[in-house]
């Protein structure tokens, strides 16, 4: 009885500290980045490079994204419209859960699984293959002109593509809209309108924001500290992936309740 408390209490233990190591690395690290930044000054083709990868490539997935938000939000609320006839309400609905929930979360996980991996798998790759040692040996500082290029671009994207999803799914709801419900596209929008979500709508620019800083800091940590060749940049990646998503919603609730607050 004894040693299977202890080899719990152990477990336990051994668990908070891994949890307050990698907690405590991802704060340093944003730290350093932070300071990195201060003056603005980093490589210029890293960062165009890193616009065109984060952004132009992840536009597809997050119009197709966006696009079936919006339509399922119009599902869902198909049958309280077609037994009540509150076609009115449809608007408030969907702009409600797509601008202020569930627009963000699913669009910042889209984005943490394709950009945050490769953000990973990248770094990684370069630290088994010591291409950041050799930077190291040149005198040039990794965070300055890897990380703070990639922290830069995904704050800027995912708050842009945020934006973007935005209006893909409102184009997503309408259409379902119409086509399934009959309800002309102008109903929706008019709702939308005299629903006011304009706080929501920055609310969920704030969430994208926070979400680009938290994916940008977690996937360059996990790829900067990678150990054991291939199969550890593996595990990196499973292990960014995890923690993205969780510091995402962690995030939701936090911005979502002093958003209640204040």
């Amino acid at each position: 009885m004894i040693r299977a408390l202890d080899a719990t209490f152990g477990a336990v233990g051994r668990g908070y500290l891994a949890l307050a190591r990698t907690v405590g690395g991802i704060v340093v690290l944003f730290g350093r980045i932070l300071r990195a930044m201060v003056p603005p000054r980093f490589d210029r083709d890293e960062t165009w490079r890193n616009l065109y990868d984060v952004g132009v490539k992840s536009f597809p997935i997050v119009v197709v994204t966006a696009l079936f938000v919006g339509a399922i939000m119009v599902i869902q609320s198909a049958f309280y419209v077609k037994r009540t006839g509150a076609t009115g309400l449809l608007g408030y609905g969907v702009g409600f859960s797509v601008f202020a929930e569930i627009g963000p979360i699913l669009i910042g996980l889209m984005f943490s699984g394709r950009v945050g991996a490769n953000t990973t798998a990248q770094l990684g790759t370069m630290v088994v293959t010591e291409q950041v040692d050799a930077l190291r040996t040149l005198a040039i500082d990794p965070i300055r002109y890897l990380v703070v290029p990639r922290f830069v671009t995904m704050l800027l994207m995912m708050t842009l593509l945020m934006v973007l999803g935005d209006a893909f799914a409102v184009l997503g709801a309408a259409g379902t809209a119409d086509a399934m419900l009959g309800v002309d596209w102008r109903v929706l929008v008019q709702g939308l309108l005299e629903a006011h979500f304009l706080d929501e709508f920055f609310m969920g620019v704030v969430k994208a924001s926070c979400f680009g800083v938290s994916i940008s800091v977690i996937s360059c940590f996990y790829g900067l500290n990678v150990r054991g060749g291939a199969v550890g940049v593996g595990r990196a990646v499973n292990a960014s992936v995890v923690a993205n998503a969780a510091a995402i919603f962690v995030l939701d609730f936090v911005i979502g309740t002093l958003y209640t607050v204040m």
